[in-house]
């Protein structure tokens, strides 16, 4: 009876597993009444400007302090990169993962990317550039980016054992 009630225990732990897949959800405009819109589900076919937010998974999401969840819930971050941006994108992502910000990065390779970007910022594109929630600021500036993240919400410092965000992280 007791291993019964063992097997029955490690077979509802382990279907649990599954239950905690990797989620992503996505921002977009709808055309026809402006709104922006966030899914669990993929856009509709033909849909512009389309920006994969959060594709954590949810135990990774459970390691993160309560803090960083509610700061990446509400605001996440978009690091905006080129190939040819090299010592001012690694000082970026130094910045963001020394803070533990989880963000997503995105290479521009494109010129119709390059001007979604200018026209999100409102001038001409410049990288690396930053999107905390709805607030975007072009060009890396220490002092600016850690405005941003206080103001989010996120943490001024990584707990011990935080993992890389970002494209190369490991």
């Amino acid at each position: 009876m007791l291993k019964l009630r063992h097997i029955l225990i490690f077979i509802a732990l382990f279907s649990a597993s599954f239950v905690y897949a990797q989620t992503s959800t996505y921002r977009w405009i709808d055309k026809t009444t402006g709104q922006t819109i966030f899914s669990d589900k993929p856009p509709p076919s033909g849909t512009k400007q389309v920006t994969q937010v959060g594709s954590r998974g949810a135990a990774e999401d459970r390691q993160l302090p309560y803090a960083t969840r509610q700061a990446a819930d509400k605001f996440p971050v978009t690091l905006y990169t080129t190939a040819s941006c090299t010592e001012e994108c690694n000082a970026a992502r130094g910045l963001l993962n020394g803070r533990a910000v989880p963000f997503a990065e995105k290479m521009l390779k494109t010129e119709e990317e390059i001007a979604d970007l200018s026209r999100q910022l409102g001038s001409a594109a410049g990288v690396p550039s930053i999107s905390v929630g709805l607030q975007t600021f072009k060009g890396f500036e220490p002092g600016a980016w850690n405005n941003l993240l206080d103001l989010a919400g996120y943490p001024k410092s990584a707990p011990y054992g935080a993992k890389p965000s970002g494209t190369f992280a490991q």
